[in-house]
């Protein structure tokens, strides 16, 4: 492998602002990894048409001694549903498969601003509504851990793409686990932050009504410093946060049991390494379920099911036969079972506004929960349901542990904490209070020193 594929985003920035390495040099390598690497994988499926001339056009920056931002020359990829100026963007559909923007993404524009180049766009689930990383217009990405697995999703091209090096980061999208459900299939770090720390527009869906109460878009990477790197800039915050020291004494909540779904005894022992791994940087920690918890999933299914489905009539409205498997299953299945009234929606919204302040005023206390991203590390390709200690269970609900935060709109990052038998990847959830990323990120180093990062 070659060796500037190996440097972390921190480090690529870093060495190209000390003129040690050159941003041609870097993406020269990056081109190189993703021809020998990515025609296995599907996890890149579209390639920046400039990236020449942009790399060149960093390196004189270089030279001249230009000020530089804190991404300059740093290659980034972009999740397909996240809009990116003249080039294609696709969301999976049939119907977008040709269509190429006018404008970037304001997530996107803050990377570029910051010096970022835009390597190229990374495979998702159409319309970014399945747990998988698999369209009409691309196929499907495998898991860069065992082929014959899934990635995750909806972000799964992305976190496919970091995990085996083709990208040193990128962004992906979030509202029932699509960021830190790949993170945790594919082995690296992924932030789902509080709504509205980094801007939402430029989606396609559009992250619109109900959505808005917990889609976000955030930052996949190999690294929590990298993350954390990414977060500052999209969330234009100064990047100073909390510290490693700040955090000794803090409370921290763990749990293995949601009420909801059971989880593997690999995956338990993941989250109890991870409290440890805190315990023994000072923090004080304690088994227990936070109230509100075990109605996440319930409230996510009634809050935001129902807008997928407004949405996709809205897009495919005549047009159904042009939808993949999943979106032609999804409406032709949206109205078997009974629809929520007006009033009973409201109720809903109501019940999660009230859970959410008692969840907040008893974070006060103990501001840093635990928790797994879901029942089970990565599955075969086109699992429907998963087995859990003799238990079956559909694979929506397997996730409950990650619907829940975007529920109560809670900054999270999923960080690796461990290998299953077989050698798959497990991550964790550190989950913190509104607006307190710098927090989240500090717990997830952590874990991350003490535990170890994944390699392939």
């Amino acid at each position: 492998m070659n060796s500037l594929t190996n440097l972390s985003a921190a480090q690529l920035v870093q060495q190209i602002r000390e003129t040690v390495i050159s941003p041609v040099e870097v993406f020269d390598q990056y081109l190189q990894h993703i021809a020998d690497l990515n025609p296995k994988l599907n996890a890149i499926v579209t390639l920046a048409t400039d990236l020449k001339e942009q790399a060149r056009k960093a390196e004189a920056a270089v030279m001249r001694g230009d000020d530089l931002g804190p991404l300059h020359g740093l290659p980034v990829t972009i999740k397909d549903t996240i809009e990116t100026r003249g080039m294609r963007s696709t969301s999976g559909s049939a119907l977008r498969a040709d269509f190429i923007p006018a404008v970037d993404a304001p997530a996107v524009a803050r990377l570029k601003a910051a010096g970022a180049i835009i390597l190229g766009k990374t495979n998702a689930a159409e319309m970014a509504m399945d747990y998988n990383a698999d369209n009409p217009v691309f196929g499907r990405t495998n898991n860069p851990h065992d082929p014959a697995r899934s990635p995750g999703g909806s972000s799964g091209g992305e976190a496919a793409a970091i995990a085996t090096r083709l990208s040193p980061a990128g962004l992906g999208s979030d509202l029932a686990g699509s960021i830190r459900i790949p993170a945790h299939f594919c082995g690296v770090a992924g932030l789902k932050p509080t709504t509205g720390r980094i801007p939402g527009e430029g989606q396609f869906p559009p992250s619109t009504g109900p959505y808005s109460l917990g889609a976000v878009v955030g930052p996949l990477a190999r690294t929590v410093e990298d993350l954390a790197l990414l977060f500052n800039v999209l969330a234009e915050v100064e990047p100073s946060g909390a510290k490693r020291e700040s955090l000794s004494g803090q409370r921290v909540a763990w749990y293995t049991d949601d009420s909801v779904a059971p989880v593997t005894d690999e995956t338990r022992s993941a989250v109890k390494a991870a409290a440890q791994a805190l315990s023994d940087a000072g923090l004080v920690i304690e088994e227990t379920l936070p109230p509100g918890i075990e109605r996440g999933h319930e409230l996510w299914m009634r809050l935001f099911s129902r807008a997928s489905v407004i949405q996709l009539r809205n897009i495919y409205g005549g047009r159904e036969d042009q939808g993949g498997e999943f979106v032609r299953w999804r409406l032709s299945t949206a109205d078997d079972s009974p629809i929520s009234s007006l009033d009973q929606y409201i109720q809903s919204w109501m019940e999660r506004d009230s859970l959410r302040e008692r969840l907040l005023r008893w974070m006060a206390d103990v501001p840093l929960l635990i928790a797994p991203v879901g029942s089970v590390n990565a599955p075969e390709h086109g699992a429907l349901k998963v087995s859990v200690n003799g238990q079956t269970l559909g694979m929506f609900r397997a996730f409950s542990y990650s619907q829940t935060f975007n529920v109560f709109d809670l900054p999270v990052v999923c960080v690796p904490a461990g290998r299953s038998a077989d050698r798959l990847p497990i991550g964790v959830q550190i989950i913190g209070t509104p607006h307190n990323e710098q927090m989240v990120l500090a717990a997830a180093a952590i874990v991350e020193k003490a535990l170890g990062a994944l390699n392939l």
